[in-house]
């Protein structure tokens, strides 16, 4: 049984467009250029059946969720839930970021580092965690769904909302990593899709997807940092398709794996790459360098440390193959891959270790307006993604990443404010909103 979520956020708001704090309040109202936005993500979502939509009771929201709804042909009743509201910012509400700085800089500060531990007062004159109750929203939501189709099959599901309420459904989702309220965006109209599935009594949760705008005519999301990485796994290899496993053994890219560098290539045409890195395997170089295509000035430097894990004795193999020879490793590799040292190969500790320092030299390389190209592997960028949410590498199986998929990384000069994340795996240059890259092995 596999839940998938479409997490959609409304579309831009008359609050947003003054640079107005929203918060709770229901004063703020759909623009004509949010009803646009909810146009379009109808438009993009009208190929997917949906079970069910919930949505926010808030009027930014619920308007959000009838002008997709009246896109499809099959109309859905929607569902509106409380526990989809926005977070409760009290007073806050209707003020501007600077009026906030001002009037509570001690307070804002902690908004802005911590914010699951911000304490504010009610009109009651009570103390409370916003964040923390957005947090238990999010619990009482998943909880009601999980209740509501556990016993049914694959069913997918549009759910509505804010942006402070979806990252909290995200990083629940994730196991909550700390201080991971920062560590993602959505932007209005945005998509994200994570698979929830179901192994006897247990979930497990993968992102599919986060704050892909495609659908906006906006390519990939607006620069937050001082600088950006774009992190992309290399396009199609027969071995992928075929679902063998080929860690370190350099098989190149097959002919849909070039094409997918040439669509990536096209989707990132209006980005101006200063620097370029790639592992120093074939399919990650040759994936950049399609990329970069006349971009002869750019040398992409190639680093040892960021090849892919190896697979030892199971490289070449398919999965069918593995499972008569090693079952137990195999199914272990599948649920506690941080248990597992492949038979004269890594671990995924192996990886991590060696990745997340070769990424971490590339961010201290890092100038402001810098525009990085960073050509992996399937395990390699799974392990900074976790690394970079907070989570440990041994959830490298909540993350998706798609032959060709873009991942995109803001920076910041200011060593107080972590990585963000400001899209993940965005494959709709490949194929539809959902990701239809290979599915096979690493």
């Amino acid at each position: 049984m596999t839940i998938r979520l479409v997490l959609v956020r409304h579309g831009l708001s008359s609050f947003n467009a003054k640079g107005l704090i929203q918060g709770r309040t229901d004063e703020s109202f759909l623009t004509d250029k949010g009803y646009e936005q909810a146009l379009k993500a109808g438009k993009a979502l009208s190929k997917i059946d949906f079970d069910d939509i919930y949505s926010s009771p808030l009027i930014r929201a619920a308007e959000t969720a009838k002008t997709i709804n009246n896109s499809f042909n099959e109309k859905q009743n929607i569902i509106f839930d409380k526990n989809l509201l926005e977070v409760d910012l009290s007073e806050w509400s209707g003020l501007k970021i600077d009026e906030i700085k001002s009037k509570f800089p001690e307070i804002y500060t902690v908004w802005k580092n911590d914010p699951e531990n911000l304490i504010l007062k009610r009109t009651d004159k009570k103390n409370y965690k916003p964040i923390q109750e957005l947090f238990d929203q999010a619990k009482n939501f998943i909880e009601d769904i999980f209740k509501i189709y556990l016993d049914k099959n694959d069913v997918n599901i549009l759910v509505v909302g804010h942006n402070a309420i979806l990252r909290c459904l995200i990083l629940l989702l994730l196991g909550r990593p700390k201080q991971g309220f920062r560590k993602i965006r959505l932007e209005n109209a945005s998509f994200s899709i994570l698979n929830i599935s179901r192994n006897n009594d247990s979930f497990k949760t993968q992102i599919e997807c986060l704050n892909q705008t495609s659908h906006l005519n906006r390519n990939i999301p607006s620069q937050i940092g001082d600088s950006r990485i774009f992190l992309i796994r290399h396009g199609e290899t027969n071995w992928n398709k075929e679902g063998r496993f080929q860690g370190q053994i350099d098989i190149p890219l097959n002919d849909n794996g070039k094409n997918q560098a040439r669509k990536t290539s096209e989707y990132l045409r209006n980005i101006s790459f200063n620097k370029a890195f790639s592992s120093s395997m074939n399919r990650p170089y040759e994936t950049a360098k399609i990329i970069l295509q006349n971009k002869n000035d750019i040398k992409i430097k190639k680093i040892n440390s960021l090849v892919e894990i190896s697979h030892g004795l199971w490289e070449g193999k398919l999965e069918a193959e593995i499972k008569v020879k090693w079952p137990n490793l195999l199914k272990n590799w599948h649920e506690k891959p941080e248990e597992v040292i492949m038979p004269e190969g890594e671990s995924i500790r192996d990886v991590s270790e060696r990745s997340v320092e070769a990424f971490d030299k590339i961010c201290l390389s890092q100038k402001n307006n810098d525009l990085t190209l960073l050509v992996a592997h399937d395990a390699v960028n799974k392990t900074l993604i976790c690394n970079m949410l907070g989570i440990n590498y041994s959830n490298i199986w909540m993350i998706k990443q798609g032959n060709g998929g873009i991942t995109v990384i803001d920076l910041f000069s200011d060593p107080s404010k972590p990585p963000v994340i400001s899209a993940l795996n965005i494959t709709t240059h490949l194929g539809g909103i959902l990701d239809s890259t290979a599915s096979g092995a690493l």
